[in-house]
């Protein structure tokens, strides 16, 4: 039987999602807590990897199993073995052919920048954080740049182990909300540390160190080194893997408990 999950995580204290030999990784977590309730080895495949201090609101794993368990034991039962900074969300039996990766035929990230002169204590692992004023309509101009088809490359880690550095951006919008400036993002696959180099560039922007011409220079120069550093990971929330209806995933969409922003 194979079982799709919806999975939320809060990832200020892993090591990322991708397992690893430390085995402070979300993944280790997950898989951990389901091969109890199982009584047999599970391993788990992700939509998406996120980096260590990146959160999600509604990552999607499969896994394939031999135990028969009631949809309950999935949730409540694995949840009862997780941290309180993990939590599955849903369970559902799924086809043979279904991919939580290759059958996703979109992903949603949003970036929390918190702008102003003092960095929070509150939302300290939650939001990304920048000292002094930034030009939210330079950025918007910089941003519109950036959609459709293009080869990301200038946008990609050198560790990125994606086959193609082109992917469509099919949406990239920023607002101000009081003190905060939320970046949407919308693609049909994102290269490793593309959302946080790109946040990184339109800080640049932001800040009048650049004119928003020169993102097109760095998306066409194609060269990481011509773009501005990583920018930090605290603010970054995977929102939403999309499938096909007829998959027929309980996708919760926008997660309104932790807050309007969110």
């Amino acid at each position: 039987m194979r079982i799709a999950l919806g999975v939320e995580y809060d990832g200020s204290a892993f090591l990322g999602w991708q397992s690893q030999a430390e085995g402070q990784t979300v993944q280790d977590m997950l898989q951990s807590a389901l091969s109890q309730i199982a009584g047999e080895h599970i391993s788990v495949v992700a939509a998406g990897r996120t980096d260590t201090g990146v959160h999600a609101l509604e990552q999607v794993v499969h896994f394939d199993t031999t135990a028969s368990r009631p949809v309950t034991a999935w949730v409540r039962g694995v949840n009862s073995l997780l941290p309180g900074s993990i939590a599955v969300l849903w369970a559902h039996p799924v086809p043979d052919e279904f991919h939580a990766r290759f059958s996703a035929h979109g992903r949603c990230y949003r970036y929390l920048l918190l702008n102003r002169a003092t960095r929070s204590a509150i939302h300290a692992g939650k939001v990304g954080w920048f000292h002094t004023p930034l030009d939210v309509a330079a950025m918007q101009a910089a941003a519109l740049l950036l959609l459709g088809e293009h080869d990301f490359s200038a946008f990609r880690a050198a560790e990125c182990q994606a086959k193609s550095p082109v992917k469509d951006l099919q949406k990239l919008d920023i607002s101000m909300k009081g003190e905060m400036i939320v970046f949407d993002f919308s693609a049909n696959a994102f290269l490793h540390h593309m959302v946080r180099n790109i946040v990184g560039c339109l800080v640049y922007i932001g800040k009048g160190k650049y004119p928003p011409d020169w993102l097109a220079e760095v998306l066409v120069g194609r060269e990481r080194s011509f773009a501005a550093p990583t920018f930090a990971p605290d603010g970054l929330y995977l929102r939403q893997i999309k499938y096909e209806a007829k998959c027929g995933l309980p996708q919760m969409g926008n997660n309104t408990m932790l807050g309007e922003l969110l």
